[in-house]
């Protein structure tokens, strides 16, 4: 059972993007595809971020030249099981590579192995039980979680994470809406996520 705050939010969100016309939006997920997308790939949706879905599933259009991400919308509904597997996994690795890659090493993990392989090693130790980030467009995250609801929108890059909404239904505003102007000095998200929060 989800909230009604939580499913109000997610339609309310879903009625924004289809004002925007940016995107054919196929019939929602129904409980069977949710029960069966949670059980694959390990997670329980937000409850707006699930009552989006379940308003309406958007397209991916053809993507335009250089563009990073063919299919930003996850295709949920028939999609490739190994793209979803990455576009869930991609908040971890970008960490992972910048263990690997820029000596990045999260002060709350105590203190860094010597070695390479041997930090590689606890970094993945301790990103296995770092909050489940799920995909809500190319590399925009909402926190997973069955009765949450409200979380700010986080953008991905490694360890450049940036808040793209203060919510889903501003997300919508902020990343769709080409009237959307400059936030005002009350926009303040305040992420929700333990460890990703402190990345901001």
């Amino acid at each position: 059972m989800i909230s009604n705050e939580g499913a109000h939010l997610g339609a309310e969100a879903a009625r924004r993007l289809a004002e925007t016309g940016l995107y054919e939006l196929e019939p929602g997920l129904t409980d069977a595809e949710f029960a069966r997308i949670e059980r694959e790939y390990g997670f329980e949706f937000a409850d707006d971020h699930r009552a989006f879905l379940a308003a309406g599933l958007p397209v991916n259009v053809p993507p335009e030249d250089g563009q990073t991400w063919s299919t930003p919308w996850p295709e949920w509904r028939g999609g490739d099981m190994d793209s979803l597997r990455r576009q869930l996994g991609w908040p971890v690795e970008g960490v992972v590579l910048a263990v690997e890659h820029n000596e990045y090493w999260y002060e709350g993990w105590g203190r860094r192995p010597a070695g390479g392989a041997a930090a590689l090693d606890e970094a993945r130790r301790h990103l296995a039980e770092v909050p489940v980030l799920v995909p809500l467009y190319a590399h925009r995250y909402l926190p997973a979680g069955r009765g949450s609801f409200g979380h700010p929108v986080l953008s991905m890059w490694q360890t450049d994470i940036i808040y793209y909404g203060a919510n889903l239904l501003d997300y919508i505003h902020q990343e769709f809406d080409e009237a959307r102007g400059e936030a005002d000095e009350s926009w303040n998200p305040r992420a929700t996520a333990p460890f990703w929060r402190d990345l901001l």
